[in-house]
């Protein structure tokens, strides 16, 4: 089902067949597809886009769920718009669709909340966790609202690693950490620190750099040619890539088109640590427009 839900299908050859009946619409991501809109006006036709497909697609009382990511992770590191979670939140309650939110990469603090859907004022149906609660070791979490969690009849979901006892300790003694070291609002210093340094490479090299964005310390850049957000700079991301892994600073591309450099740097990490590997991407940025320019 994962497989299915996943629409990065370079994750997905070779590993069908794949369940039926999902249907997916494209994620409001105003940068690229905004059209000159105000992001008032862009919202307004992304929600009525959705309003039709229970029309022309699928229809509403066939919808089990609308899954997102409040801000998407492989896609880009792209924020939904406030606007438009909150729209669709309201378009969900109106016909009784659930709305399940995935914070596996936006969870624990990364975003200067334990939950990215705290920024929104939008609270999910279900939530889908895991990645930073367990320290390292392997541990997910499912969270919904108790009359959803319990219209599941007794002994119908459950698995083999279910109630993992070590990894369950190992996500307790994690989770009181990141209270005691204040890393919601670490998050948020760290996040402030790396906007600035990425908006100073984008007004040095606009026509490369296209957009930065991100909440707290989940940050990105977007990389294009030309100043065109249609023209994904995807050679020059991974030059970009590979001269700062050769540097010792480890950065991960994302995106559809791979051109989106997303920054996850430890929330413990100290000033000066994060200083030195900014210098080097920006470095590197450089090094690599000069090239191609």
């Amino acid at each position: 089902m994962a497989m299915s839900l996943t629409s990065k299908y370079g994750y997905k050859v070779g590993c069908g067949p794949y369940a039926p009946e999902v249907y997916r619409l494209p994620f409001p991501n105003h940068y690229r597809y905004g059209a000159g809109l105000s992001e008032a006006a862009f919202v307004e036709r992304e929600l009525c886009r959705f309003r039709e497909s229970l029309t022309n697609t699928v229809a509403a009382e066939q919808v089990a769920a609308v899954l997102l990511e409040p801000v998407q992770g492989e896609g880009g590191f792209i924020p939904v718009p406030q606007t438009y979670l909150q729209g669709l939140r309201q378009l969900c309650d109106e016909h009784g669709m659930l709305l399940i939110m995935d914070e596996v990469q936006s969870g624990f603090c990364r975003t200067g909340h334990w939950g990215v859907f705290q920024h929104y004022g939008v609270v999910p149906d279900i939530s889908t966790w895991a990645k930073a609660m367990g320290g390292g070791l392997p541990i997910g979490a499912v969270i919904g609202k108790a009359d959803v969690m319990d219209s599941a009849r007794p002994g119908t979901i459950g698995g083999t690693f279910g109630g993992n006892p070590v990894a369950c300790a190992a996500a307790l003694a994690t989770i009181r950490l990141m209270e005691e070291l204040q890393l919601n609002t670490r998050a948020i210093e760290i996040g402030r620190r790396v906007t600035d340094r990425f908006r100073a490479i984008q007004q040095r090299f606009p026509d490369w750099v296209g957009d930065v964005r991100g909440i707290g310390a989940m940050v990105a850049i977007e990389l294009m040619t030309n100043g065109d957000p249609h023209q994904p700079a995807t050679e020059l991301t991974g030059e970009v890539l590979k001269a700062c892994v050769s540097r010792g600073v480890l950065i991960l591309g994302a995106g559809i088109y791979g051109n989106v450099i997303r920054f996850l740097a430890p929330l413990v990490i100290t000033d000066e640590l994060l200083d030195r590997g900014l210098d080097i991407i920006a470095d590197e940025v450089a090094n690599a427009v000069t090239r191609h320019s």
